[in-house]
């Protein structure tokens, strides 16, 4: 799995509070006019093409990161793959449009709407006569039952990930006809239109064995353009076969095989001939993008890269690289990068939990330093996406909850930044204790290595110790000459700012720190856990308070698929150190980075993305509820990883869910995003890039951004057919 903007595989659909107290909040209110409306920020990119162009028969060779452990979207472990899955071979009541709303689906319902709201909430369901599951048998009542029963949460035999509105309903019972359904609702719930997508048949829903274990490892009954045919577990692959009973248009492609293939092994995969659609990260688009252009014609310039150093030496490599061109980059000629903007977004994280990051004041100073436009132009720019920051924590650009709430927090002002950390207590030059005590780390190494120096300092005597003062000082000036660590490193540690006006010129391409190496007896982390040494060579201009240093510790991937979110860390640390801020980078290995310091609060500063969702009173909720004491003494975070949250804001969503005026849940959502936005928990980036290798007589699929894709449309073009243009023109 990347990390770039990958964050946690949140329970949502698409598919990380202290109070602002006396602080001055600007603009709460400024939620937007009613008929506010927006665009996506890039269109899909799917070389869409008319049913009457696609031949009839073949197979799509898809890559996926795994082959599903469930291929149940409802339980804990179901990941992207069950997604897909349910996507081609069960129901969906609703689909996301290209503008992340939600579409009622023909194949299914005839109608779906209100019918009663006094005094309950009453839907009315009406599907579609010719609607069957693949043993033969109608969707009807019974199945909406038997899922509403499994995820109401009253039978804790299921082992449910969630039952978010579920729990809202009374009963489920047969209209007029069989095919009726009639929902009534114990308390209103406005995103009723979340529901039952996907239906499972009520063999898999029916009782706790079978939801528990049915359909983990196969998926008997569907009810899709697609069945499930094979799993096979052995060579990690899915295969996906035409559903002979499917009574919508037939689809056009014989079979879909989803193939396990890890990101960095894509390209590979590709020029081997063994696929036809991956998602690939920017080094591999490069290389397509190369393969594929005229001869004597650069290919679109992919990969986010500085203008000197290792970029410049890369450079010349690649040079090199396309007087000769490899057998395998031959081979990618056949296919075209698709790109558009995947609906999830990249954030920076504040764990607000304890240490400097609890004072709201330093929260909004670290959300004051970020050049935000910067950061996504530093991603989105070489690629050719549009490089527009982020300004809504529970919505994206095109759906009807999206409004600029930014304003809220304020952007880039540096001036500001110092003001409130200086207000936080926070002085330049103050002093720093010296305290005694092993490190973050816990090396007792480093404590026997401070007594045998120590040891050594009083058996050489003052010449000596002078002598060894010189030494050191010539050794650190050689360190601070040197920008290729990839360890951990202390930014404005000697108290300057690396120099923001190189424009990007120490960003390597592949992503890697080019910064100076840490001093020796630096500060660990970023509040200085309880026995930690804070740094006693504090320069003249770094920030102190009670003694200690105002250290962040930014936790990141080491992981080769992360180049690019490292890159925007080391940037994000120049920001900072500008104001004053260092940040101690940390790397961690990419299968403990998410639940050993992310979930479990390990951090001070991460990076990672939350999906967007089409019902965000519903999905967004969790992430930003205010955080409450378990009986066992603990904190129920829910996925609130910034343990940020306030009592106005978890309001705000109660008062949207329960609203069936679908202007007024709109409004709520926006007036509950610009509060959260005020509590700076977390700070939306940009939009995820998102780049689709795909051969080029494939039509209907690649980069799909909001839209469900529509797998009965999916094909290879009749000979001499071509799509239509390309959003961009190519």
């Amino acid at each position: 799995m990347s990390y770039d903007g990958v964050g946690p595989r949140a329970v949502m659909r698409s598919v990380a509070f202290l109070t602002a107290g006396a602080l001055a909040v600007p603009l709460l209110t400024g939620c937007g006019s009613e008929d506010e409306t927006s665009k996506p920020l890039a269109g899909q990119d799917i070389a869409p093409a008319a049913r009457a162009q696609v031949t009839q028969g073949g197979t799509l060779r898809w890559a996926v990161d795994t082959v599903p452990e469930t291929f149940n979207t409802f339980q804990s472990d179901a990941d992207a793959t069950t997604t897909r899955v349910a996507q081609a071979v069960l129901p969906s009541l609703y689909r996301i449009d290209e503008n992340g709303r939600a579409q009622r689906n023909p194949a299914y319902l005839e109608s779906a709407k209100v019918v009663d709201s006094e005094p309950k909430q009453v839907v009315l369901y009406k599907l579609n006569q010719q609607a069957v599951w693949s043993d033969g048998r109608e969707i009807g009542a019974a199945d909406f039952a038997a899922q509403w029963r499994a995820l109401s949460g009253k039978d804790s035999a299921y082992w449910t990930a969630r039952n978010a509105g579920y729990d809202r309903i009374e009963k489920i019972e047969r209209g007029e006809n069989d095919l009726e359904v009639r929902v009534t609702f114990a308390r209103p719930y406005a995103d009723w239109q979340s529901l039952f997508s996907p239906l499972y048949p009520k063999q898999v829903m029916g009782t706790p064995d079978s939801f528990n274990d049915g359909a983990r490892r196969k998926l008997k009954v569907t009810a899709g353009p697609f069945v499930v045919k094979k799993v096979d577990r052995k060579n990690e692959q899915v295969r996906l076969a035409r559903n002979p009973r499917w009574w919508g248009r037939p689809a056009k492609l014989s079979e879909i095989v989803l193939t396990a293939v890890p990101r960095e092994k894509r390209a590979a995969a590709l020029a081997a001939g063994k696929l036809d659609l991956a998602e690939i990260d920017p080094a591999a688009a490069q290389r397509i993008d190369k393969a594929s252009a005229p001869k004597g014609a650069a290919g679109p310039r992919s990969v986010a890269s500085g203008s000197s150093g290792a970029a410049e030496k890369s450079g010349a490599a690649e040079k090199k690289a396309d007087d000769k061109p490899s057998k395998a980059d031959t081979s990618l000629g056949g296919f075209e990068v698709r790109r558009s903007l995947e609906p999830a977004y990249t954030q920076l994280a504040l764990n607000g939990a304890d240490g400097p990051l609890a004072d709201e004041r330093v929260r909004r100073a670290v959300a004051r330093a970020l050049d935000r436009s910067a950061l996504a132009a530093l991603v989105l720019k070489p690629l050719g996406l549009p490089a527009v920051p982020v300004g809504s924590h529970l919505a994206l650009s095109g759906q009807d909850a999206y409004a600029d709430g930014s304003g809220a927090l304020g952007g880039q002002d540096t001036a500001e930044a110092q003001a409130l950390l200086a207000d936080a207590g926070w002085v330049a030059g103050g002093p720093v204790k010296e305290e005694t005590g092993e490190k973050a780390a816990g090396a007792e190494g480093e404590k026997s290595k401070d007594k045998k120096s120590d040891e050594k300092k009083e058996e050489k005597g003052e010449e000596g110790e002078k002598a060894e003062k010189k030494e050191k000082d010539k050794n650190e000036e050689d360190k601070n000459k040197k920008k290729n660590d990839d360890g951990t490193y202390i930014v404005g540690q000697d108290g300057k700012a690396p120099a923001e006006a190189t424009g990007g010129k120490d960003l390597a391409q592949d992503g890697k720190q080019q910064l100076t190496h840490p001093h020796q007896g630096g500060a660990p982390g970023a509040y200085a856990p309880k026995g930690t040494a804070a740094p006693a060579n504090a320069a003249a201009g770094a920030l102190a308070k009670n003694g200690k240093a105002l250290s962040l510790r930014f936790v990141l991937p080491s992981g080769p698929g992360s180049e690019s979110l490292r890159q925007v860390a080391t940037r994000i640390s120049r920001m900072l150190a500008k104001v004053g801020i260092r940040t101690e980078t940390v790397k961690v290995a990419d299968d403990s980075y998410f639940k050993d310091h992310v979930a479990s609060g390990s951090y001070d500063l991460a990076l990672y993305s939350w999906p967007a969702s089409a019902f965000p009173a519903t999905d967004a909720r969790p992430i930003y509820a205010k955080p409450q004491p378990a009986a066992d003494g603990s904190l129920n975070v829910e996925q609130n990883y910034t343990r940020v949250g306030t009592d106005q804001v978890d309001q705000l969503f109660d008062q949207a869910i329960s609203t069936l005026d679908e202007g007024e849940e709109r409004d709520l959502i926006r007036k509950a995003d610009t509060r959260i936005w005020a509590a700076a928990g977390s700070i939306p980036l940009y939009q995820r890039p998102q780049l689709t290798a795909a051969r080029k007589n494939l039509a209907n699929a690649g980069a799909f951004g909001f839209q469900t894709p529509v797998y009965e449309d999916m094909g290879f073009l009749e000979k001499g057919a071509r799509p239509a243009a390309h959003p961009s023109g190519k």
